[in-house]
């Protein structure tokens, strides 16, 4: 299958179940699938959030190669919204090294502070920074503070990530 031709043919849940299976859990096509996304080219990473994010649920093992360099794509403003969403998408599946841990809790509570990001994001991000805390108390006070600016306008979704995560 020639992975970069899938995604040009649009964003639709066949064409990612299709680049989900024919990837599985093989490093060698996750890895063009990657270079792909992290080429930087507008439509094809935008395509290829999705399928490297349901690729990550599947098999995290996948994704700890490029764990930092998508890590460094969430402060960007200008990368997509999908690419965003679906970066904190997989991070709720995978073990965030220790390494990471202080980054991403950081990226997550910018994320969740501003009222300008999709609530997809913020809401994954709630759960991200969560994950990310690991327990601390400290930590978890100030994502709590954070999200509950956001609280009264919240949507669902993030009212739902807020008491699944503190209550």
């Amino acid at each position: 299958m020639d992975i970069r031709k899938m995604l040009a043919c649009g964003q639709s849940k066949a064409n990612t179940t299709a680049i989900v299976e024919y990837i599985g859990s093989d490093p060698d096509r996750f890895a063009e699938l990657m270079k792909i996304f992290l080429a930087g080219e507008y439509r094809p990473t935008q395509r290829a959030a999705w399928p490297i994010s349901v690729c990550a649920e599947n098999n995290p093992q996948l994704i700890e190669p490029y764990l930092g360099k998508l890590i460094d794509l969430l402060p960007r403003n200008e990368i997509h919204n999908a690419v965003k969403r679906n970066i904190l998408r997989l991070l709720q599946y995978v073990e965030i090294p220790i390494r990471f841990r202080g980054k991403v809790f950081s990226y997550c509570i910018d994320l969740i502070a501003d009222p300008k990001e999709a609530i997809a994001v913020r809401s994954f991000a709630l759960t991200v920074a969560g994950n990310a805390a690991n327990g601390n108390t400290d930590l978890l006070k100030e994502l709590r503070l954070a999200a509950e600016i956001h609280l009264k306008d919240a949507t669902a979704a993030f009212r739902v990530r807020y008491r699944r995560l503190f209550n």
